[in-house]
């Protein structure tokens, strides 16, 4: 698939967009108003930012900004090769990264 077909959102209501943190690009979802509170879903294995959506339609409508990305490895974010890339201080790098 193409980055075009990778950013449509099947859930009305939350946006689809590449984030390039850390060394990597990750697919991120958002539902809400971008001056709202910031809340991150962070999915677990083998799962999606896809997995929250129910919750992020539910956050945002009460004024929250949701935010749930695809984590390395995962969806449509980058999957590096290497097996260190995924340990647990590197990808929560990556939320510190994508939070900032």
């Amino acid at each position: 698939l193409d980055d075009k077909a990778l950013l449509q959102s099947p859930v009305p209501g939350v946006e689809l967009k590449f984030v390039h943190v850390n060394g990597v690009r990750l697919r991120v979802a958002s539902a809400g108003p971008s001056t709202g509170d910031l809340v991150l879903f962070v999915h677990g294995w083998p799962e999606c930012w896809f997995s929250w959506r129910h919750q992020m339609l539910a956050v945002a409508k009460q004024g929250f900004l949701a935010v749930a990305p695809d984590l390395r490895g995962f969806g449509a974010s980058d999957a590096p090769l290497r097996r260190e890339a995924y340990d647990c201080a590197t990808v929560c790098a990556d939320m510190v990264a994508l939070l900032r």
